[in-house]
């Protein structure tokens, strides 16, 4: 049954579902599917941890209004008939603007759950300062199949640079194949700054480990090596949000973690999904790191001493 509607509260408001029961994610072996329902009460548990992550910030959402088996649409500009109580903002665009949406508040999310918007993407900025980006992020893919130890590896020698730098990082399973590093900036620099600095980061790490990691755009240049990408440090980028459930077979959910949990044999990067992602986001691996941004001049000005030395990488007080 795919009919009817299902109100819920969400903050302050009472919002129809439409649909409640139309299947989203289809079943798998002895697996139940997930429905519409199933999202939108995600979205509802998960809203607290979630929001901190999305509040002021542009948004592209990717929709799957059939199900993640049939068509997808990546939604940029607001429809008109959306409610007017849902936040807007105007960003200028190459050729003329967007009106991106931005969701503050619990009752966004659940009217996009309602959407079939099964995973938000945000931008790196804010609406306020859309070209100075308060987050860095590394993208780690495994170069094929599914290696998850490469991206691993890759994950703490990055990490281990970025301690050497000064600056804090915290990593995530993107729901997909891999991790973001996702760096908190003091939001001074603009994305040209950031992306160049990003690209110094990957380029030295690539470097020091040849046989393992590249920077090489083209994927016939890579081989086997884990590709350090950093493309999404650009205007307009932008990257899966925390908690944002995948279009993928089960639900997978990108979920932030701490890095001793990235020394867990059993990770990978399906490793939660709606089913018990809201429990990890209550042990709240990330406390207190996203608030406290720092500026890229320093650890510029490190990395450039660093160019003149073999990289050693040692561990480094992130409250030095």
């Amino acid at each position: 049954m795919t009919t009817g509607t299902l109100t819920v509260r969400a903050g302050r408001r009472s919002l129809d579902i439409h649909r409640p029961d139309k299947v989203l994610f289809p079943s798998e072996g002895d697996g139940g599917g997930y429905r519409k329902g199933d999202l939108v009460a995600y979205y509802r548990a998960v809203a607290p941890f979630m929001l901190p992550h999305l509040r002021g910030r542009p948004l592209m959402l990717e929709r799957h209004p059939d199900g993640i088996d049939g068509p997808r649409f990546m939604q940029k500009n607001v429809p008109e008939h959306y409610p007017d109580w849902i936040k807007r903002v105007e960003v200028s665009k190459e050729g003329g603007t967007v009106t991106h949406l931005v969701c503050d508040d619990v009752a966004t999310l659940v009217l996009l759950a309602d959407q079939a918007c099964i995973t938000p993407h945000r931008w790196l900025s804010r609406s306020g300062q859309p070209h100075r980006p308060d987050r860095l992020v590394f993208d780690l893919d495994p170069s094929a199949g599914d290696d998850f130890a490469a991206v691993r590896e890759a994950a703490l020698l990055l990490g281990e640079l970025l301690d050497e730098l000064r600056l804090r990082s915290a990593p995530m399973t993107t729901g997909s194949r891999g991790l973001h590093l996702v760096v908190p900036l003091d939001g001074h620099q603009d994305f040209d700054e950031v992306r160049g600095f990003a690209k110094d980061v990957a380029d030295h790490l690539a470097e020091a480990h040849p046989d393992r990691l590249t920077t090489a755009a083209r994927k016939k240049d890579r081989g086997e090596r884990l590709y350090l990408d950093v493309q999404r440090n650009g205007y307009a980028q932008t990257a899966v949000a925390p908690f944002a459930v995948r279009a993928k077979p089960g639900a997978p959910v990108a979920v932030p973690i701490s890095w001793d949990q990235l020394d867990d044999p059993d990770l990978d990067a399906r490793r939660w999904t709606i089913a018990d992602a809201v429990e990890q986001a209550r042990t709240d691996p990330w406390a207190g790191l996203m608030g406290r941004g720092r500026a890229l001049g320093p650890a510029a000005r490190r990395l450039d001493g660093l160019r003149t030395r073999r990289p050693t990488h040692p561990k480094i007080d992130q409250d030095d």
